[in-house]
């Protein structure tokens, strides 16, 4: 009987994966990762409206060893605190320090999920890692391959483009093959505590908590000028340059005529650029390169492919150039809305992922969007 660690969160998504493989057979043992210490981080000085005595992930943990007993499986609670901190959290600061909005929860699942706990699976004797993902795990060629789930709404293939190919012999996806609310009716039909639980939608580490407020523990806040890059005036003051990406139009306080959307920043300079409702063609690029190339299945260049480059994103056409093994370069051949440096690019060849890397630039007519914003701007008075 093949030993199956699952991934067990308090979520009710996990739960009812816990539940359905039990029911199929497999001997199954649960594990909770704790990923961050709020207390030792000081995430909650001075903020009188949370309870400090249960935090969130405390509460989670609660809620995954109520699960755990009602489900009748062993749970394991283990730390990934230093392992989070050096490989994930390291690396978003770096990234937001730079100007870039990087996705914690795609290095999470690299470094964390995917390695760092199936690693203490296998050192528990268990066979194989499962989550309670949207995604699947199929066989072409006669390698396991990455794949998006069958409920396209809930689909996590996205923030999952990161993992080693070598691991997928070892994962299950419960769910790839069932939708929303058919694990929402499971969870009521069990009479789980967490049937009803909202899904969480903050980054993993942060929870619910306002995002600028936690950012600001770790990168102060450095107030400066907004510039409309169309008539190079100063049309407002930002709260800190780091906090705002590509596309943003909400939180930019800009008073007067609107609306206006975030097309670039200049992190040396302090100054947040954007433009009008007439003028959106500043967010459209033809182009981009993306480097740190993670190949979870091998694909030739001139294959039929297309791409998302945010979660929830309509497939998007892409024409592939290979620059190295590390480096592609994606042609549009329609323009794109907000090409973000520091986020993910994902490759799909049908409903398959072959590939994943970091958005490095966005370019429009063969210049660098990024210069070619940050030259406009130089005309502010």
């Amino acid at each position: 009987m093949k030993k199956v660690f699952v991934g067990l969160s308090g979520g009710v998504d996990s739960a009812v994966a816990a539940y359905l493989l039990k029911k199929q057979g497999y001997e199954v043992a649960c594990g909770f990762m704790r990923n961050w210490d709020s207390f030792a981080n000081g995430d909650f000085e001075g903020n009188p409206t949370i309870d400090e005595s249960v935090c969130p992930q405390e509460q989670d943990y609660n809620d995954a060893k109520k699960v755990a007993e009602l489900l009748d499986l062993p749970l394991y609670r283990v730390d990934f605190i230093k392992e989070y901190w050096d490989d994930v959290f390291q690396t978003f600061l770096t990234e937001y320090k730079k100007g870039r909005t990087p996705n914690p929860d795609i290095l999470c699942n690299r470094y964390i999920k995917f390695n760092s706990f199936m690693k203490y699976a296998k050192e528990l004797g268990f066979d194989t890692v499962a989550t309670g993902h949207y995604a699947k795990i199929g066989i072409e060629d006669g390698v396991h391959v990455l794949q998006k789930a069958d409920d396209r709404n809930k689909d996590q293939s996205y923030f999952l483009a990161e993992i080693r190919r070598e691991v997928l012999k070892d994962v299950i996806f419960p769910l790839g093959t069932i939708d929303k609310p058919e694990v929402r009716r499971i969870a009521e039909e069990l009479a789980l505590p967490i049937a009803k639980k909202k899904d969480s939608t903050g980054i993993c580490f942060i929870g619910e908590r306002d995002f600028r407020r936690f950012l600001s523990n770790y990168l102060p806040m450095k107030p400066g000028k907004i510039i409309n890059i169309v008539n190079h005036q100063i049309v407002g003051e930002h709260k800190g340059v780091l906090y705002y990406t590509i596309g943003q139009r909400k939180g930019l306080d800009i008073g007067g005529t609107g609306p206006y959307y975030v097309i670039g920043k200049d992190v040396e300079k302090n100054e947040l650029y954007v433009t009008d409702e007439q003028h959106q063609q500043w967010l459209y690029a033809d182009s981009c390169l993306i480097t740190g190339l993670n190949i979870l299945k091998d694909f030739d260049e001139g294959i039929a492919c297309h791409a998302k480059f945010r979660y929830r994103q309509p497939d998007q056409d892409i024409v592939i150039e290979r620059k190295d093994e590390d480096t592609l370069y994606l042609r549009f051949p329609k323009e794109i809305r907000s090409i973000t440096p520091g986020q993910e690019a994902v490759i799909y060849v049908g409903d398959t992922v072959v590939a994943g890397g970091k958005i490095e630039h966005a370019y429009k007519d063969g210049e660098d969007l990024h210069e070619k914003i940050n030259k406009e701007a130089e005309k502010a008075i």
